[in-house]
C-alpha cells in the first residue's frame, strides 16, 4: 500500500480530502461507512487508484448496470449483459466525503470518451457514476464542476444505483498480487503484469493530457 500512496500526488489529494475532514473525540465507536460505485474502464485501475485514498477502506472490482444476475467476467466482456466494469468503494465519511470521491473520479478518467476508456473499447468499459437518490445531487454537481474545469463536454452519465456483483476472486487486488502468470512478456507477477498493462494502455498519459496537475493519481 505504501508504494501506491507514494504514487499519489500529495498536494492534489490534500486539496480534495483535507477540506471538510471531521475529527471525532470522546469514546471510540465503530466507524460508520458508506459506499460509492464508479465505472471508470478497467476495474483493476479504478480499484488501485481509490485504495490509495486516505479514508477509503476497500475497493471491490465487479459489475453493475446490467440485466444479468451474478455475471462472470467472460459474460460481461463478451457483451450483451448491459453491465459496466465498476468498483464499489467503501469509505469512512469522517475522513473523505462522497463529493470529494466524485471529484477524484472525474479527474482519474477520460470523461469525454463515450466508447470505452483508453485502449479498452466497448460498452462494458464506459464511464458512469451509479448514485443513490441521496448521492445524485452531489454527483450531478461534481459532473458540472468537472465539465467547467475541463472546458469540454463530459459524456459520463450519472445513473441510478443498481445491484453490484463482485468479480471473481482473481480480479480482486490484482495490482498488488505476487502470483506469477504467463504474459506476452514472459512470466510476471500479477502486480508487474498490471503495471505493464496500465502503461501500454496509455491510461495515465491520457489522464495527464486532459487534467494536467489536477490529475490526482498520475505523476507530473
Amino acid at each position: 500500500m505504501q508504494a501506491i500512496l507514494d504514487n499519489v500526488k500529495p498536494a492534489v489529494l490534500a486539496l480534495f480530502i483535507a477540506i471538510g475532514t471531521v475529527v471525532h473525540c470522546g469514546d471510540a465507536k465503530a466507524a460508520q461507512t458508506e459506499t460509492a460505485i464508479f465505472a471508470g474502464g478497467c476495474f483493476w485501475c479504478v480499484e488501485s487508484d481509490f485504495e490509495s485514498v486516505p479514508g477509503v477502506i476497500e475497493a471491490v472490482s465487479g459489475f453493475t448496470g446490467g440485466t444479468v444476475e451474478n455475471p462472470s467476467y467472460k459474460q460481461v466482456v463478451r457483451g450483451g449483459t448491459g453491465h459496466y466494469e465498476a468498483v464499489e468503494i467503501t469509505y469512512d465519511p469522517a475522513k473523505v466525503s462522497y463529493p470529494q470521491l466524485v471529484d477524484l473520479f472525474f479527474r482519474s478518467v477520460d470523461p469525454t470518451d463515450a466508447g470505452g476508456q483508453f485502449c479498452d473499447r466497448g460498452d462494458s468499459y464506459r464511464t458512469a457514476i451509479f448514485a443513490t437518490p441521496a448521492q445524485k445531487p452531489a454527483a450531478d454537481s461534481g459532473l458540472a464542476s468537472a465539465q467547467q474545469a475541463l472546458g469540454k463536454r463530459i459524456v459520463t452519465p450519472v445513473l441510478a444505483a443498481q445491484a453490484f456483483y463482485p468479480a471473481e476472486d482473481y480480479h480482486q487486488d490484482y495490482y498488488k498480487q505476487d502470483e506469477l502468470i504467463l504474459t506476452r512478456f514472459g512470466p510476471r507477477s500479477k502486480a508487474k503484469a498490471y503495471k505493464l498493462y496500465r502503461d501500454s494502455c496509455g491510461r495515465d498519459d491520457r489522464v495527464r493530457q486532459l487534467w494536467g496537475n489536477d490529475a490526482p493519481f498520475v505523476g507530473g
